[in-house]
């Protein structure tokens, strides 16, 4: 089952590209949605983080905003989240991959929003670049409710840039030319990574040789 990363930085239409790769008949694992998941109420990374980062939580759920003032900033920090977060999330993506083979699915998404931040893209058989030109990107996420220019650039700063994740993509999904545009470069990616004679030589094929 060949696996397929999905990224881009805030604002360019990843959601929606994910949403055409859905519609085409893959199955989209949501790395956002996984996380979500886990901080509502009940959810199981609740108690542990509130154990870590004493406040973080209101009405039995994590306050994102308050998590994120938690640990902006501060490496050490950021390094306990995600060591209470990928084990958990682990094993969503781990739940998804059974039911995709159960499927008879050939291909799967991994929607990932700082997959190359992570290290990620080594596990994928290819990896997929959403982007739009700058004064889009910035145009859309500032019409999000609660969205300032200072916290779109403090999340900017915290993302690979546009230029060098397009510069080490196996395909770019331009989002800036409307939708039909972007969903023919969704079909075109599909057809290509299911020719092997076209497909790109990937990461996992090089580390498991």
């Amino acid at each position: 089952m060949l696996m397929l990363g999905l990224t881009g930085s805030i604002g360019m239409g990843k959601s929606t590209t994910a949403a055409m790769f859905r519609e085409a008949g893959l199955p989209v694992y949501d790395a956002d949605a996984a996380v979500a998941e886990i901080y509502v109420q009940g959810g199981a990374a609740v108690e542990p983080l509130e154990a870590a980062f004493p406040g973080v939580t209101r009405d039995g759920a994590v306050d994102r905003e308050a998590l994120r003032q938690a640990v902006l900033g501060n490496d050490e920090a950021m390094a306990r989240l995600n060591a209470i977060v990928h084990p958990l999330i682990g094993q969503s993506r781990i739940r998804f991959f059974a039911e995709a083979q159960a499927s008879g699915a050939d291909m799967v998404v991994l929607d990932i929003p700082l997959l190359y931040e992570t290290g990620g893209q080594a596990n994928m058989d290819a990896v997929v670049v959403v982007s739009a030109p700058a004064d889009q990107q910035r145009e859309r996420v500032l019409a999000r409710p609660g969205m300032t220019p200072e916290r779109l650039d403090d999340i900017l700063r915290r993302q690979l840039p546009d230029a060098e994740k397009r510069a080490r993509a196996d395909f770019v999904i331009e989002t800036g030319r409307g939708l039909e545009a972007a969903r023919q470069q969704v079909d075109e990616v599909i057809a290509v990574m299911r020719d092997p004679e076209r497909r790109p030589v990937s990461p996992r094929q090089a580390k498991d040789s």
